[in-house]
């Protein structure tokens, strides 16, 4: 099997991109806890890790 040719650009690029990611995650989390957010607060916009089993109601037991 043939490598690409700037596998290791790509990679660093990658890289770089999902460090900015998460400096930028900390930050918002860094700004929430200081505006008094505390963890049983809801918070507005999307949260990135949330996944939709976080929007379904009841107990996750399926309809009925």
């Amino acid at each position: 099997m043939a490598r690409r040719p700037n596998y290791g650009f790509e990679k660093r690029q990658k890289e770089l991109a999902k460090q900015q990611k998460k400096e930028e995650k900390a930050e918002r989390k860094r700004l929430r806890k200081e505006a008094g957010g505390g963890e049983g607060e809801l918070f507005e916009g999307g949260d990135e890790d949330a996944g939709p089993e976080d929007d379904r109601e009841g107990d996750g037991r399926g309809p009925g």
